[in-house]
């Protein structure tokens, strides 16, 4: 019989708190307190019944408060009296998920942990040497979520049964593998094996694959969101080679390395690098190069940096270290597994078309990757992390507008899909204060990732129950991105019996201004300095070079690049000769003393653009206007900072 000095609390948490392990944390806070009751997960967020004395309850109170799981994220803690006559518990129990409508927090994959990385290659542990190796802290999941709640009958892990073993694990308050999903072992889990030689499986295809490595080869290994291309980091031969066969002659690769001890012989890092690359996230990480260590060239040509990760994958893992006798490099290229523009590939059909004739063997898996997700890029600027592509550990964390808040009671919902850019496609799918970016899709010049757009947004939408209402784009007509656009529009129209949905085309270079707004959460009006490659203007010339002043409702254009002739079309976004010899053209002509085509020739030269011939023709087709047109984009493509491009990172860092 419960007594008066008794409480009862109804408990909602909100945040990433599907997939960490948030309910088992909350049954041993619940026994740690003296608290009865129940957690149930309801999709949008974890509900809690605590009943006990106001000492119990307080102290429960701060246990969540202080020690959630170490990979929650809680963002809002909803706490109410609740009448203890209607709700009586004897024990704590956490009861079956529930699904109801309301915010969505989906948990990004998370790299391997600690306590899971000791076992793995511990000997005397039952899960030594186990590919899939995980627990409440680490592992798939976002890319193998199929529905919410996240429970495992959702996931691609619902075709692999647990064990009688694991069985008790997953069910027991007192393992570290309560609750966890993705629970599995040797004996119940996914399997490796050769793609195309698939009785070549286990041990047999690690040994095989890293054998491969060690000679100098090239393989393909699926890990937790695709496949990478792999080979010997410190092997000049096979890294010239993976270059030649992937068509990507100067491009830096990203290089993992075995552990902090091979990252500190090759790289300079501070501690602030440090806690990102070795965080639960593990990006690759842009680091300088120290003088006289062993990674080759050809890794990153001319380029003082490398982009560098640590293993997150236990398959990874076993790359470095397996009991076979093969020795191993400790730095490994591990580019992302795609033909070049095209989306990451994802299962074993994939990756025999595409990179079959890129390597020398594949190594894969039979756990299916529902998302996509390539490695996440970051920099350090100021001392301070800075994003370049988010994608796998990040995606598809929200961000939160404060701007929006309550707009769901005052707008009535309306959801929005933003198809996002032509080149290094991510989307985003806007719904409330709550805007979601996609895992990154590719250049959308290349029709795969279109499918992989069309399809990624499908599944995104029905993870976070999201029915769009309208569909943003870009401003020019003949972007993939904006037919898409338009089709997804009529699909989803047709779908629901209506007519096509309303689609917003945005200028390429305010959506970069509202880009930055956003991620800082700022709703004032701003100056807006976007420096960025061609984007279509509202005037019908090419833009590239502006000064905005904005706000969340339009922008003004108050200052650009002074507009020249771009001859070449869409050749001059990426030969950024053909812009230089263009603007010298233009300037030797405007100042009338001299011979203004002798003058242009003579600076090309002396500046190594091109051929004399080159520069003659371009300046012909500039005053004849032929293949040409008026631009005022400054080509940042063609400008390299510490090597690297620019144009393309999706966002303008800059706000005045």
């Amino acid at each position: 019989m419960i007594g008066n000095t008794e409480k009862t609390l109804r408990i909602k948490v909100y945040g990433i708190v599907q997939g960490v392990g948030f309910r088992p944390t909350v049954a041993r806070h619940a026994a740690k307190a003296g608290i009865r009751g129940s957690v149930c997960n309801k999709g949008p967020y974890v509900e809690i019944f605590a009943q006990g004395s106001q000492d119990q309850v307080d102290s429960f109170l701060n246990l969540l408060e202080k020690k959630p799981p170490e990979r929650a994220a809680v963002l809002k803690m909803d706490v109410r009296s609740a009448d203890s006559s209607e709700h009586s518990f004897d024990s704590f129990e956490i009861i079956e998920s529930a699904k109801t409508k309301g915010e969505i927090f989906i948990s990004p994959d998370i790299a391997i942990c600690e306590e899971c990385r000791r076992e793995l290659l511990d000997p005397g542990d039952r899960r030594y040497l186990h590919p899939f190796i995980n627990c409440t802290c680490c592992g798939p999941r976002l890319t193998i979520l199929e529905g919410l709640p996240y429970d495992r009958e959702r996931t691609s892990m619902k075709m692999f049964p647990m064990c009688p073993t694991c069985a008790g694990e997953y069910h027991s308050p007192l393992s570290r593998r309560y609750d966890a999903q993705p629970v599995c072992c040797n004996d119940c889990g996914p399997e490796v094996y050769l793609a195309g030689e698939e009785d070549v499986r286990g041990s047999e295809a690690i040994t095989r694959t890293r054998r491969i490595i060690s000679e100098g080869g090239i393989a393909a290994v699926k890990g937790i969101g695709g496949f990478h291309l792999c080979c010997d980091a410190s092997n000049e031969e096979a890294v010239a080679r993976l270059r030649r066969r992937k068509t990507r002659p100067v491009k830096p690769f990203a290089v993992m390395m075995r552990d902090e001890a091979a990252v500190e012989r090759e790289c300079e890092i501070s501690d602030a690098q440090r806690e990102i690359l070795t965080g639960h996230q593990k990006p690759i990480l842009l680091l300088q190069r120290r003088e006289g260590g062993k990674l080759c060239p050809s890794i990153a040509p001319g380029n003082p940096t490398v982009g560098v990760m640590l293993p997150y994958a236990p398959v990874q893992i076993l790359l470095f270290d397996y009991p076979d006798g093969i020795i191993m490099p400790d730095c490994l290229v591990m580019t992302s597994g795609n033909v070049s523009g095209a989306p990451i590939c994802r299962d074993d059909a994939e990756a025999i078309s595409e990179l079959g004739n890129l390597c020398d063997c594949i190594l894969s898996h039979n756990r299916k990757i529902r998302i996509r997700a390539d490695d996440s890029v970051m920099d350090f600027y100021n001392g301070e992390p800075y994003m370049i592509r988010r994608s796998r550990g990040y995606a598809p964390l929200p961000y939160m507008l404060s701007a929006w808040e309550g707009s769901e009671k005052e707008t009535g919902g309306t959801s929005v899909l933003a198809i996002g850019g032509e080149l290094k496609n991510t989307f985003c799918i806007g719904t409330g204060s709550l805007f979601y970016p996609s895992s990154y899709i590719g250049d959308l010049a290349d029709l795969r990732s279109v499918r992989a757009l069309e399809e990624t947004t499908g599944r995104y939408a029905r993870l976070l129950e999201v029915t769009p209402e309208v569909i943003a784009c870009d401003l020019h007509p003949r972007y993939n991105s904006v037919t898409t656009a338009i089709t997804l529009s009529e699909q989803i129209g047709k779908e629901l019996g209506k007519d096509p949905l309303p689609v917003v085309k945005v200028q390429h270079h305010y959506a970069h201004v509202l880009s930055c707004m956003a991620e800082n959460d700022y709703a004032d009006p701003v100056i807006g300095v976007s420096m960025d490659g061609t984007g279509y203007g509202t005037d019908g010339s090419i833009w590239g070079g502006e000064i905005l002043t904005a706000d969340y409702h339009g922008f003004v254009r108050e200052a650009s690049i002074k507009p020249f002739i771009q001859v070449g079309g869409d050749l001059s976004s990426t030969d950024g000769w053909r812009i230089a010899v263009s603007m010298l053209h233009s300037i030797s002509k405007a100042e009338e003393e001299g011979s203004p085509l002798k003058d242009a020739l003579s600076l090309s030269g002396k500046l190594s653009l091109c051929t004399d011939l080159e520069a003659l023709v371009l300046m012909k087709m500039a005053d004849r206007r032929l293949n040409s047109g008026k631009c005022n984009m400054r080509n940042l493509q063609a400008l390299h900072f510490r090597g690297r491009s620019f144009d393309g990172f999706g966002i303008c860092r800059g706000m005045v």
